[in-house]
C-alpha cells in the first residue's frame, strides 16, 4: 500500500488540495481583504501610482524621483495650502498660485475610499476651482490613516472635523488614466495622471 502512496501520492495530495480550494461554495461571501490593501489595489487598476514612505525623509525623497522622472526640475507646482508649503521645504521646488504657470498640483485630500480606489478631496485642497481646470499632474500626499471603506463614511468624517463650517466642492478623483485608455464607464470624468505619497502613520 505504502508503494502506491509513493508513486501516486502526488495526484492525491493534488486532489485534495482542488477539495479544499474548492469548500468554499460560489456562494459563500468573499474573504475580505484589509482595508488598505482594498485601497491600493482598486487605485493601481484605476490607473494611479503609488510611493509607501515610512517617514517625512522619505516622502521628500520621492516627491524629488517624481520630479525627476518627469523632468520637472524647471517647472512649478501649484500649491494651494500654506501648511503644505511649510511642510514640503525643497529647493528644488518652484511653487505658484497660478495654474497656468503649474507643470503639477501638489496636494493633501480629505480620505482615500478603499472599495473603488479613489480620492475624496474638498474645498480645503481646491477651493472653488473645478478638477478640468487644474493640471493634468497631481501629486497627493496622503496618510494611512486616512484610508476609509467608502464615500459616505468619507463624508461623515468631513462633518465631524469641521462641525464649525462643513467644506464645500466635495468631489473624488477616481480615473487616473489618460484619455485614451478610458472607457465608456469613465466618460465625462477629469483623468489625471496622479502619484500617492503614502505616509504610515498608524
Amino acid at each position: 500500500m505504502s508503494l502506491f502512496r509513493k508513486i501516486f501520492g502526488s495526484k492525491s495530495s493534488s486532489s485534495q488540495d482542488e477539495l479544499k480550494s474548492n469548500e468554499r461554495g460560489k456562494y459563500m461571501p468573499e474573504i475580505k481583504l484589509p482595508i488598505d490593501e482594498r485601497f491600493t489595489i482598486n487605485f493601481k487598476a484605476n490607473g494611479g501610482k503609488f510611493l509607501y514612505c515610512e517617514d517625512l525623509n522619505e516622502i521628500l525623497q520621492n516627491l524629488q524621483y517624481i520630479i525627476d522622472e518627469n523632468q520637472w526640475n524647471d517647472k512649478k507646482a501649484l500649491l494651494l495650502d500654506k501648511n503644505l508649503k511649510d511642510q514640503f521645504k525643497n529647493p528644488n521646488l518652484q511653487d505658484t498660485t497660478l495654474i497656468s504657470e503649474s507643470a503639477f498640483f501638489l496636494t493633501t485630500c480629505e480620505n482615500l475610499i478603499a472599495n473603488d480606489g479613489s480620492i475624496l478631496i474638498s474645498s480645503k485642497q481646491i477651493f472653488e476651482k473645478k478638477l478640468p481646470e487644474l493640471p493634468v499632474n497631481f501629486v497627493v500626499f496622503a496618510t494611512t490613516s486616512q484610508i476609509v471603506e467608502n464615500i459616505g463614511e468619507g463624508l461623515r468624517g468631513i462633518k465631524s472635523k469641521n462641525k464649525q463650517k462643513i467644506p464645500t466642492n466635495i468631489t473624488t478623483i477616481k480615473h487616473f488614466k489618460s484619455d485614451e485608455d478610458k472607457d465608456f464607464l469613465s466618460y465625462g470624468s477629469s483623468a489625471k495622471n496622479l502619484y500617492l505619497l503614502l505616509l504610515e502613520d498608524l
